[in-house]
């Protein structure tokens, strides 16, 4: 259990009440999930409350919860035969595309997280919203609680394309300018319909058809190993006979 976890959860209790959603699973951070409507007040009391004092936001992130607890391995059955799950197209390990969950069948499906630190109680706590309307997620922004969230908020937006309230410059923070979609929503086409590049005589970015051959990549095992040198080894025995001949002259 992770440092000061019952002494935190009783201070949550005692400030914001005992209904309020905590969990902490082993060896993890205490969470604490938070309604849209109460985002911000919540930030606030956790930020001013002198029994919390959590000063800073250490970080800010988007999740999405399609799919949440598939994996696209069967690790325990792939595993046994090593590289070859990743050169079977649908082999040991793999799943269907068609069978991929759609986004209408997650009732939570993004989030945002926020990790928070308290030096003075040496604190750190989880802090955990779920956007209400998935075809349009938006949550209140925090950056008028804490300013380090202002790019966080913009990647998130960039990303997974989750709208925040009252941010005071929310646009792109990584992707193009002109980019369209979210890259990171688990629902994003995986191959792209565009390409992007500079063109010099243009000077400027410009889109085209995207050119992409499938293909499977096998890793290539490098090994630094004197079993896989003969030529040094020849050029070695050539070169220790050249000096046993001149030092017999």
């Amino acid at each position: 259990m992770p440092m000061g976890t019952p002494a935190l959860a009783a201070a949550l209790k005692a400030r914001l009440g005992e209904d309020i959603k905590l969990s902490s699973p082993p060896g993890q951070l205490l969470t604490l999930e938070v309604a849209p409507a109460h985002w911000v007040e919540t930030a606030r009391i956790l930020r001013d409350d002198s029994s919390l004092a959590f000063e800073q936001m250490t970080d800010l992130c988007g999740l999405d919860y399609l799919g949440y607890g598939r994996d696209e391995w069967e690790t325990d059955d792939a595993t046994r035969e090593g590289f070859s799950r990743g050169i079977d197209s649908l082999g040991p390990g793999r799943f269907r595309w068609r069978e991929l969950p759609e986004s209408e069948s997650a009732e939570q499906r993004f989030a945002v997280v926020v990790h928070l630190l308290s030096f003075r109680h040496n604190w750190r706590l989880r802090l955990r919203v779920f956007a209400e309307d998935e075809g349009f997620p938006m949550v209140p922004s925090l950056v008028e609680i804490w300013n380090s969230a202002n790019w966080y908020e913009r990647e998130a937006f960039d990303l997974l394309g989750i709208v925040f309230e009252g941010h005071p410059d929310l646009r792109r923070i990584l992707t193009d300018y002109g980019f369209t979609g979210h890259p990171f929503r688990k629902d994003f086409p995986l191959i792209g319909n565009v390409t992007v590049r500079y063109d010099e005589e243009k000077r400027r970015v410009v889109y085209e058809p995207v050119e992409i051959e499938p293909r499977v990549l096998v890793p290539r095992v490098i090994r630094d190993d004197s079993r896989y040198k003969a030529d040094d080894i020849d050029q070695a025995a050539e070169e220790a006979a050249d000096r046993d001949a001149a030092s017999t002259e």
